[in-house]
């Protein structure tokens, strides 16, 4: 199982950084995902992050500079490449959300999928990835996924439909990273806990 990513024409590697970057300058957050997935683990106490989807690293590298713990693991190769420049240090693994834990065998306290991630799998495999990353949570863990909500695209129904089937529970659900109460529009943050 591959990404529509690779097929969507997208940004790559440190073209897809430079728009952080601009962000960043021009005194924008460029770390709202950071900031809620630190807040989540400080209420739970937790430390281990797998960014799954990481990208460039954006979210991943943020995170280990606050002290966590964290693995980056995505399919694309042109992005990892950029991650690792900038954070040799950090473990990036190249793999199939669909085949994570092939590759993994750590428990998380949280796994995080904040750059629309869910949209850009396969069409068919949403519930397999939700399972293999359910897999890699530890007892009581954290999924946190914010994805865009587009027509004929994964709706809110059948992503709360699959993680239940794979045993997580619907803890929040918000507009954005800063907790904006959701309210039937076009993105949304959802933090799903494993049942345990």
């Amino acid at each position: 199982m591959g990404s529509r990513w690779q097929d969507t024409g997208a940004p790559r590697g440190d073209d897809y950084d430079t728009r952080w970057q601009k962000l960043a300058a021009a005194g924008q957050s460029i770390h709202g995902e950071a900031d809620l997935i630190e807040s989540l683990l400080r209420e739970d106490g937790g430390s281990r992050v797998l960014d799954a989807g990481c990208g460039t690293g954006r979210v991943a590298i943020e995170l280990a500079a606050r002290g966590f713990s964290v693995i980056g693991i995505d399919l694309d190769e042109d992005m990892l490449t950029t991650a690792r420049a900038k954070a040799p240090a950090l473990q990036w693994i190249r793999a199939d959300l669909a085949e994570a834990t092939a590759h993994l065998t750590s428990e998380f306290d949280v796994v995080a999928l904040p750059g629309n991630v869910m949209i850009f799998v396969d069409v068919g495999s949403e519930g397999r990835v939700l399972a293999q990353l359910h897999s890699l949570l530890a007892p009581g863990g954290l999924l946190v996924a914010g994805f865009s909500l587009q027509p004929a695209g994964l709706t809110l129904a059948q992503y709360d439909r699959l993680a239940e089937a794979a045993g997580l529970h619907m803890l929040h659900r918000w507009a954005t990273w800063d907790r904006e109460p959701y309210d039937g529009g076009s993105y949304a943050v959802s933090v799903h806990r494993r049942v345990t």
